[in-house]
């Protein structure tokens, strides 16, 4: 509306900080904010770039600037997605070429900052040591969204929609004995959400086809039904 009345835009901070353990729609949400900032008018294009610190970071003097500017170029109009990017200020600092990245990143974001977004993400306790590394980077990123881990419930629902993706049921036994699966489950390092329910359905469908490989003739209903005994009994 200040717009259409011949006034000046509000400034608006639009980048965002991503914290959250891996598995937790970090960058299907980047994707969507992207498609949403397009249709709102805000961004030309709105697509996503992904990148990670091997992609911006050079091996020698003088690469990085060049590498980084490239990744960002690809990015106007959109969504500059920049995954595990704590590790572009690694603990203990020292001779690092990924302080070179983020100056370069950030002077790229003020000479187009009303044509790209730049979303960091990374592991919460990681990401909130880079964005203090450097008062760029924190005068630059002043909203983090947090990706809290799937509960257990969450975690059978997404296994449930893949099933249904693929003409799979879980049985009401197999629910059940899933969702208890999912409780006990550790969550390590190793837990990976979101990924670690997709990894347990194709589990539970490798475990199934097993077990109906002995069977003579199997009926359309078995062919389609996860069951309790499909279940994985290791740790992933």
């Amino acid at each position: 509306m200040r717009q259409e009345a011949g006034l000046a835009a509000p400034p608006l901070s639009r980048h965002l900080v991503f914290a959250g353990n891996p598995g937790t729609g970090k960058t299907t949400v980047a994707r969507l904010y992207g498609r949403l900032l397009k249709a709102l008018g805000l961004l030309r294009q709105g697509h996503l770039v992904e990148v990670d610190r091997s992609a911006l970071v050079g091996e020698y003097v003088g690469h990085t600037g060049p590498k980084t500017a490239a990744a960002f170029n690809q990015a106007l109009g959109g969504v500059l997605f920049i995954d595990e990017a704590y590790s572009l200020a690694p603990v203990g600092g020292g001779n690092d070429f990924g302080a070179e990245a983020v100056a370069t990143l950030m002077k790229l974001m003020e000479d187009h900052r009303d044509d790209v977004v730049v979303i960091v993400a990374g592991y919460p306790a990681d990401m909130s040591r880079f964005i203090g590394s450097n008062p760029g980077l924190s005068s630059r990123f002043t909203r983090t969204l947090l990706f809290e881990d799937y509960s257990a419930s969450e975690l059978v629902a997404i296994v449930e929609y893949q099933a249904r993706e693929h003409q799979y049921d879980l049985t009401a036994a197999a629910r059940d004995e899933l969702t208890r699966f999912f409780e006990q489950l550790p969550r390590e390092e190793g837990f990976g959400n979101g990924r670690s329910a997709r990894q347990v359905f194709q589990q539970l469908t490798e475990r199934q086809a097993h077990r109906l490989a002995e069977l003579a003739v199997p009926t359309a209903e078995q062919l389609v039904s996860l069951e309790a005994v499909d279940l994985p009994s290791f740790n992933i």
